[in-house]
This record gives C-alpha cells, structure tokens and sequence, in this order.
C-alpha cells in the first residue's frame, strides 16, 4: 500500500486552492469545478465541494469542520512561507484572506524541524515545516 493523497471537503473550492497554490507554489490541475488536485513529488492535496459528497454517501464529510487532523507541507524555507502568507517583513500586506489565522509562528521544534502553523481559510490546521538539524532530516530521507 501506498498513501497518495488527502482530500479537503470545502464548500469553495476555489478560494481553498488560492490558499494551497499561494502556501505551496503548486499549481493545481482542475478536473472539474468541484475538484482540484495539487500534486507534490510525494502526495496530492485534493479539494473538492461538498456537492462530491453525496457521490460517496451524503452527508459523511462536512465542510471546514476539522479539529483534529493537520495537514504538513515540507518546504525549503518555514520563515518566507510565513511572509509570504501574512505579508510580514515585504513592506505589504498579504492579499486578504488567504491566511484566515497564524496559530502559531515560525518555531524550531524539539524534534528538529522548523514549524508554522496556520489555519486555511475553512479552519484545517495546516503546518508547513523544514528539518533543521541533522537528525530531522535523516527521518525525512526515505
């Protein structure tokens, strides 16, 4: 087995890929308008509309409502994905709405990545990281 993807369940499918492609650099290839995917060299973030559900079993999936999962994204640089999202320290102010909360700013965590952690726009906790010491990323190496 192979774990490919996660799928986002949102009721606007284009603002939740504004955020990603502007968080991530991916552009996203849309199959539909009710379904986007953003591939990495390791997994794709799919995003469809709640109108997919009911392909599924209606009502099994709602919309912006998780507390409990966190979506991580490994980039180069923890510290310019956090300007690049808010804005800070470009002398401009990030596009409104594309960050709708910092829950926790750049940090160098015990384990030894560097760490952001945001909500998107539906709320999802997303944590963008990068290791910083020698031991994160041997865990990284597969």
């Amino acid at each position: 087995m192979d774990f490919v993807s996660i799928r986002i369940i949102t009721g606007d499918v284009a603002r939740l890929v504004d955020f990603y492609e502007r968080a991530t650099g991916a552009r996203a290839v849309w199959a539909t308008e009710d379904f986007a995917e953003l591939r990495t060299a390791r997994a794709t973030l799919a995003i469809a509309s709640t109108r997919t559900v009911a392909l599924f079993a209606p009502g099994c999936a709602v919309a912006a409502d998780n507390r409990s999962v966190i979506t991580e994204f490994l980039v180069d640089d923890v510290d310019r994905v956090h300007q690049d999202l808010t804005g800070t320290g470009t002398g401009t102010s990030a596009d409104a709405g594309v960050v709708a909360d910092v829950v926790a700013g750049p940090a160098t965590m015990p384990w030894g990545n560097r760490s952001l952690l945001v909500r998107d726009p539906d709320g999802n906790l997303v944590n963008f990281f990068a290791p910083v010491t020698a031991e994160a990323a041997a865990r990284l190496a597969r």
